[in-house]
């Protein structure tokens, strides 16, 4: 039955206060120093679920149980958590209010967004003094406390809530229905200028309001999703707004070298590239299609095109290391273990920042008991557990990602060391493929003022490959180490050669 308990939320949430910036004391983030360095290691966070207590172990928070979601102020427990695995950013996905009216899942999806002015009160704790602004202002302060910066995600897209209370924000069909992007029928797409009407419509004002909003509580920047789907013009005057307001506030767009359409027929469609003119520090790039390379060239294409791209802007320009996220299927689905710890030694040796999902270090594939199954209890009008198979549920209120198994934690903190050890190479390195005898390995060192770091993967999941290829070495004199060696791997003068087991990671440094 249709419970209304959290459906005052779109009614009732508290507005935020309007932000009066101090002109002699400008604010100042060093989030974008740090993404346009690669220095960024980011965490990617579901408030509703980040430190959810269920207790019955049912995977659903059942809230007459004395089961509690996840907020603002119970997220704070678990910051020093993910600061011992070295994250130094974190990505919020939406913390706006959610849209009731044909809904996704039980709480509402989180990016059909219904307020811009507005924060979720599902991520209130209710028996805290302390206002919902104050609660947010408070969970960003002890993220700063630990060198944590905070990324806000911006939603692209209105709840059909939203379209109901303001039709006239939105695109229209010929036949006056508001347009719908594929396969998301629980929101519409804004109505958003390409001229310089932008500066006086209501929607790019709400946008602005956004952005003051976030700046208020605290935040370093926004990740903007489906980027693809607003202007040129819309992105420049936002990022220049923001900018005037907190230097060093950072862009991020949700776009890809592999996005090349609208997501509907009259929808705006701004490419990547478009985005970074605007200026936007650096966007998703295909690391997502990690799945489907079988072979070393599908990774050298991807690295060494995209550093193409970056390298004609006069401002430092990157991207993350897309392998999973909120939208990809748990690669512990795909590939399992191996392949999980594939992705945590590219993330910690490309040229890239590296980019993790709640619950993924943690081992969780994200399948949930109650997927898809009628609802015991719902706040909005859809009565299934709505969620998409092996992806961190953004539903319902749900069970904290993770699992019983600390082996990728282990592999992470070894890797992510190994970064800091070699920061300056990593960061700035050249990327230099290895030839190889085996198309299935893939090799690569970083090498920067006669140092180098190495790695070499078995990328065959399910059998073992020989491999022989010859390490670039400034000199006889080089001092070469395995930081993770093969038990077969034998090294004569320049070539090493060896037996590599599925998924086998091989890791060396040359000095």
């Amino acid at each position: 039955m249709f419970n209304k308990k959290f459906y005052t939320i779109l009614i009732s949430a508290l507005l935020l206060s309007n932000t009066v910036f101090a002109e002699d004391k400008p604010l100042k983030t060093d989030l974008r120093e740090l993404f346009q360095n690669n220095s960024a290691v980011i965490y990617a966070i579901n408030l509703r679920t980040f430190n959810a207590n269920d207790i019955n172990k049912n995977d659903i928070i059942d809230f007459d149980e004395g089961e509690t979601s996840g907020n603002f102020l119970n997220a704070i427990e678990r910051l020093d958590e993910i600061k011992e695995l070295g994250i130094n950013a974190v990505h919020i996905l939406p913390i706006t209010p959610t849209g009731k009216i044909k809904a996704l899942g039980t709480a509402g999806s989180l990016y059909a967004l219904s307020d811009f002015r507005s924060l979720n009160l599902q991520l209130v704790d209710e028996k805290s003094e302390l206002s919902p602004k104050e609660q947010a202002q408070k969970f960003i302060e002890e993220c700063h406390k630990r060198d944590i910066r905070v990324i806000i995600d911006l939603p692209s897209c209105g709840s059909y809530d939203f379209y109901i209370n303001r039709p006239e924000l939105f695109l229209r069909n010929d036949d006056g229905s508001a347009y719908i992007p594929s396969d998301w029928f629980d929101v519409r797409i804004f109505n958003v200028p390409d001229n310089d009407q932008i500066f006086h419509s209501d929607i790019f004002i709400l946008h602005k309001l956004f952005i003051d909003n976030m700046i208020s509580i605290g935040a370093d920047g926004i990740r903007a999703d489906v980027a693809t789907i607003k202007p040129y013009i819309f992105w420049k005057e936002l990022i220049k707004y923001a900018r005037s307001k907190k230097d060093g506030f950072l862009f991020l767009a949700e776009a890809s070298e592999n996005w090349t359409k609208p997501v509907a027929e009259k929808a705006y469609f701004t490419d990547y590239k478009s985005l970074l003119d605007a200026g936007f520090d650096g966007y998703y790039g295909n690391y997502f299609d990690l799945k489907n390379w079988k072979k070393m060239q599908d990774l050298t294409d991807s690295v060494k095109n995209r550093g193409k791209v970056l390298k004609k802007y006069s401002e430092p320009k990157s991207v993350i290391g897309s392998f999973e996220t909120h939208d990809e299927v748990s690669p512990l689905l795909i590939g399992g273990e191996n392949f999980a710890k594939i992705i945590i030694w590219l993330n910690a040796t490309l040229p890239l920042n590296p980019y993790y999902i709640d619950g993924f270090l943690q081992g969780d594939d994200y399948s949930y008991e109650y997927a898809n199954k009628h609802a015991n209890e719902t706040f909005t009008d859809d009565e299934y557990y709505y969620v998409h198979r092996g992806q961190i549920d953004i539903f319902n209120f749900s069970r904290k990602p993770g699992s019983d198994s600390d082996d990728l934690i282990n592999e992470h903190k070894i890797a992510i060391n190994f970064r800091k050890d070699n920061q300056e190479v990593i960061t700035k390195g050249n990327f230099v493929p290895l030839k190889t005898d085996n198309e299935k390995i893939f090799a690569f060192q970083r090498i920067l003022n006669g140092k180098s770091i190495g790695v070499i993967i078995n990328r065959n999941l399910v059998n073992s490959e020989n491999v022989k290829l010859k390490i670039q070495k400034k000199s006889k004199k080089s001092s070469l180490t395995f930081e993770k060696a093969a038990l077969s791997g034998r090294l004569e003068k320049s070539t090493f050669s060896a037996s590599l087991k599925p998924g086998e990671i091989i890791i060396f440094t040359l000095k």
